[in-house]
């Protein structure tokens, strides 16, 4: 994502971009409170078809938060934590006082900043009134002729504090918030037994949330670039199940808006977080299947595969650096692989080859989506969030088998890639069963006959071992539910897409929307079914 946003600021720069992005800091603080108290910003064309991001990065380790009572009340006070503590606390209090919501704009006008009269008339009579009301005490106190006029100083008295009033309590207002973080409020408003028993304690805190979407409009527009406000989530898996499900309500609840800045990073094992959400009360209407409740959830999966033996080696080398008398190998690296980025040079040239080749594989793959003639587009699923997780996969499965040493070249072309992402979305749990029954064979032949098992079809290999499944019909229940139409998947391997052994296990390290838990699951079922011992035969 840092690279990400380098490379985009990059590109506005040698396009000549003519505004510049702005600075809510130094000397930038001072025009961001001139813009906060008279001008309301305006949502343009030009504002949307800006390239320039920026993500700011929150950690949340549920852990930490594991004691708490409400532990998604932790999840938004760290949201709101964050967001103060990056911007700064006298911007975002100055805006809960003086700031005004983006509007959209009206035509195609490219006016982004819109002085808001109201304010500033109602602060010039406030100055006006006030500055009389001071010039008349003064005149009563200090002209000799009417100093004795009594009624005089008491006029002059009264304008000035009913006009300073209006200017200190905005003063105390802001100085308020300035003191009360959002933090804070959500704090009390938790630690109250009788106000949380009320239902207008949710509506309290999203009204907290939509203070801070909105500021993030306003600055977005400020500093001339998007804001992406990033939250990884971690150690939800060590919770109690009922605390599991409060955080994932609260991500649903952030993210139901449509133009949310927000993107959650949830790192969690399905085999732990499904047990949990399946013994809490908010899986009812989704006949008690956490697999279900996690699919409308995440909109792009992303399953770690089994690590690798390189992936092992690193980890390994990580442990061994964490130790201290070993810290000089990383200062020694560092400077190796910088002499090395001089010395090859070409480096940036061979990242923006495979970056073309990517998009065009990327289009190629869409192409055959949108194409009502071709085989793939019937399967296309008609869940909203299941065309969303499709759309979102599709161009990291390219990208992923572009940087293998394989490269594209390990299946016949994008569409083939593409249809793989769309087979393992429609039925995750039969062709779990498939890759699962494959790798066991893989394990069990002996060095010969590999050739022929790389070439057999994948759907031969599941018909082979489909009483197998059958019995395993009730463990597998939930799994099993998030398939599609079993003679659709027959129709896909068996006729439009006759995926082979080899092709599955290609692909299979590049498969990030499948859940490997699934599979593991399987692996287990298969292996304790074979410790049962054969039937007796019968003595002659």
């Amino acid at each position: 994502m840092r690279e990400e946003m380098r490379r985009r600021d990059e590109r506005e720069a040698g396009h000549g971009c003519r505004q510049r992005c702005r600075s809510p800091h130094g000397w930038g603080l001072l025009e961001l409170l001139w813009y906060l108290a008279f001008f309301t910003p305006v949502i343009t064309e030009s504002h949307l078809r800006r390239k320039r991001l920026e993500f700011i990065f929150i950690r949340f380790s549920a852990w930490e938060y594991a004691g708490c009572d409400k532990l998604w009340a932790g999840l938004v006070t760290t949201l709101c934590h964050n967001i103060r503590r990056h911007f700064g606390a006298l911007p975002l209090s100055v805006y809960h006082v003086m700031g005004s919501r983006p509007r959209f704009a009206s035509g195609f006008s490219q006016k982004e900043w819109l002085l808001k009269k109201g304010t500033c008339l109602k602060l010039w009579a406030t100055f006006f009134i006030l500055s009389a009301g001071i010039t008349i005490l003064l005149v009563a106190i200090l002209v000799p002729r009417i100093k004795d006029s009594h009624a005089l100083k008491v006029l002059g008295s009264t304008i000035t504090s009913i006009s300073g009033s209006g200017l200190a309590l905005g003063a105390f207002s802001i100085l308020k918030n300035l003191l009360i973080s959002e933090k804070q409020k959500i704090e009390r408003l938790t630690d109250s037994e009788k106000f949380t028993s009320q239902l207008g304690f949710m509506s309290k805190v999203r009204n907290e949330v939509e203070v801070l979407v909105d500021f993030l409009a306003f600055m977005e527009i400020f500093q001339r670039r998007r804001l992406r406000v990033v939250m990884e989530i971690t150690s939800l898996d060590l919770c109690y199940p009922e605390k599991v499900a409060g955080v994932l309500n609260a991500m649903n609840t952030l993210l139901s808006e449509a133009n949310t800045p927000f993107i959650f990073l949830l790192a969690v094992d399905p085999s732990v977080i499904v047990p949990c959400l399946e013994q809490t009360g908010c899986m009812k209407g989704l006949a008690d299947n956490g697999y279900l409740y996690l699919n409308r959830t995440v909109t792009l999966p992303f399953s770690i595969p089994q690590m690798g033996a390189r992936s092992r080696l690193r980890l390994l080398e990580a442990a061994v650096e964490t130790r201290e008398d070993l810290m000089y190998r990383i200062i020694t690296r560092n400077v190796e692989l910088r002499h090395r980025a001089k010395c090859h040079g070409g480096g940036g040239a061979n990242m923006a080859q495979l970056d073309a080749e990517a998009v065009r594989c990327i289009h190629e793959a869409f192409h055959c989506l949108h194409d009502a003639a071709d085989p793939l587009s019937v399967y296309l699923p008609t869940s909203g969030s299941h065309v969303r997780r499709v759309v979102n996969t599709i161009p990291v499965t390219l990208r992923l088998l572009l940087h293998r040493d394989g490269g594209l070249h390990v299946v016949s072309s994008p569409r083939a890639a593409a249809a793989w992402v769309v087979l393992a979305d429609g039925w995750p749990c039969r062709l779990s069963w498939a890759l699962q029954c494959l790798e066991d064979a893989w394990q069990s032949q002996d060095g010969g006959g590999g050739e022929d098992l790389g070439e057999k079809l994948l759907w031969s290999i599941f018909q082979e071992n489909l009483e197998e499944l059958s019995a395993l019909r009730q463990p597998l229940h939930n799994a099993l539910s998030l398939d599609g139409d079993p003679e659709l998947f027959q129709k896909f391997l068996a006729r439009d897409f006759p995926f082979r052994a080899r092709d599955a296990r290609a692909l299979l390290p590049v498969t990030v929307n499948l859940d490997h838990s699934i599979r593991h699951k399987m692996g287990l079922l298969r292996g304790i079914d074979r410790l049962k011992p054969p039937p007796k035969t019968p003595p002659k």
